[in-house]
């Protein structure tokens, strides 16, 4: 089997002249892709994160291509994350590079704060072919004050959505985290991490390792991934949402 290969490439942003007009990506990708999934990294790390790189690798592996990709304020050094709107449209030229790499079906999303800018994204205009989100730690309020404010949006995203969710995440309480897929109905799948933080880390006395919840994470993924694309090959159709 070819190892998955991992290449640089630049995204246009095609803004105004106040705003960068590119952002670097990653393309981690085995031979022959399933399919692809666009990867935002969180608010306080860029794409060459420890965990989104092994994520991605991870992925490669079990033979889904991932675009790691910059906000602009990580590429440029600043800590400070962008307005959303900005973060919107940077998702967006992201899901456009994507399909200029690959002609395999697109999944969004990303680590916590970059899962959230890609779903207010879809959820004010669909992005473009992307027949799925996938949340790796959907920031629901911040820590110490549960809420569920930030997940409003989601009412008004149409595809398929797959929450992974640490059970001692401190950014979702679980009971919330829980509700709210259950409000979403058949549009969400919640796939809980026994023990695991917002981080995905693990206490030594769970019995696992951060490695082992990592491995669980792209299992799930994969699954979900596949059963999307071959439920959409058995009907033959395609949702207006993933044409426009």
């Amino acid at each position: 089997m070819t190892a998955p290969t991992s290449e640089r490439i630049t995204i246009a942003l095609g803004g105004s002249a106040r705003e960068p007009a590119q952002v670097s990506g990653l393309w981690t990708s085995p031979a022959e892709p399933a399919a692809a999934f666009v990867f935002a990294h969180g608010a306080g790390a860029g794409m060459t994160h420890p965990f989104m790189t092994r994520m991605a690798e991870a992925l490669a592996a079990a033979g889904i291509a991932s675009l790691r990709y910059q906000f602009p304020y990580c590429e440029q050094g600043r800590r400070r994350p962008d307005p959303p709107a900005l973060c919107h449209a940077t998702v967006r030229a992201a899901v456009r590079a994507a399909q200029r790499l690959t002609d395999r079906p697109l999944f969004a999303g990303g680590k916590s704060f970059g899962g959230r800018m890609t779903s207010q994204a879809q959820a004010a205009q669909p992005l473009p072919g992307v027949r799925g989100l996938i949340f790796v730690g959907f920031p629901l309020h911040p820590a110490g004050r549960p809420s569920r404010a930030r997940a409003d949006h989601l009412a008004a995203v149409r595809i398929p959505m797959l929450f992974l969710q640490g059970t001692r995440d401190e950014l979702a309480e679980l009971s919330l985290i829980e509700a709210l897929c259950r409000e979403l109905g058949a549009r969400a799948t919640l796939h809980r991490s026994a023990d695991a933080d917002h981080a995905f880390h693990v206490p030594a006395r769970s019995g696992r390792s951060d490695a082992e919840v990592l491995a669980g994470l792209v299992r799930e993924c994969c699954g979900w991934m596949r059963a999307l694309i071959e439920q959409r090959g058995a009907s033959g159709e395609q949702s207006a949402e993933e044409s426009t």
